[in-house]
């Protein structure tokens, strides 16, 4: 049976251990870890079902999803999604080797910059968005360590549609590794020196998913 994540003061997050292809076995694990809330925060019913429909129909339909590659070991691939950015001014921006088009906020994407920023007492000027298309869409282990975001960067991660299970591993211990699912209209908060210690990632799976969008609000210095 399932276990459900209440509203927790620190996130409580599965520890994995069974090593299986495709996305972490969460709740096959007896050992629970313990986020505090100075490293992250986590609500689960942030936007409700309906304005979460709402806002995963628009962007789904509207946004300018683009495909990019990235370089990996001196070969450039395509990235196993779509993304989009958009922010404060209107201009290419560079982020991790990878040059994006800065797209003008929306009435929608301002509104729920807004709406978290109100949530958390903390200020935003820019959104990646991310669409996993399917189990095969993902994203690799990662800091968001980029200059622009400064020391300590709070990222708000706003998740619409198909549940994915997000995946934290220790810098310098990856079998210290843990998982929760981010399931429509749910908000994490990262923050404090979690981009320091920990890495994160959305996995492959060998379940057949539905789509999936990710935005991630950032205080970028640059834009």
């Amino acid at each position: 049976m399932m276990k459900k994540f209440p509203l927790w003061d620190s996130v409580k997050i599965i520890k994995k251990v069974n090593k299986t292809m495709g996305q972490l076995s969460l709740f096959s694990a007896e050992e629970f870890y313990d986020f505090p809330k100075d490293l992250l925060e986590f609500r689960e019913h942030f936007l409700t079902t309906e304005e979460s429909d709402l806002l995963f129909t628009q962007l789904l339909e509207s946004t300018p999803w683009k495909q990019r590659t990235q370089t990996i070991y001196d070969n450039k691939v395509l990235t196993p999604r779509l993304t989009a950015w958009y922010g404060d001014s209107e201009k290419s921006y560079k982020l991790g080797g990878s040059e994006f088009e800065v797209n003008a906020w929306t009435p929608e994407l301002l509104s729920l910059k807004n709406k978290i920023e109100e949530a958390f007492s903390h200020e935003f000027n820019s959104v990646l968005l991310n669409l996993y298309r399917d189990n095969n869409d993902s994203v690799a282990w990662h800091r968001d360590k980029e200059s622009q975001y400064g020391n300590r960067p709070v990222i708000a991660s706003l998740s619409l549609g198909q549940t994915r299970k997000f995946d934290f591993r220790k810098l310098n211990h990856h079998q210290s590794r843990y998982s929760i699912p981010l399931p429509h209209g749910s908000l994490l908060l990262m923050k404090g020196d979690l981009q320091e210690h920990w890495e994160h990632r959305i996995a492959k799976s060998v379940l057949y998913m539905k789509e999936r969008i990710n935005l991630t609000f950032r205080l970028v210095s640059e834009l």
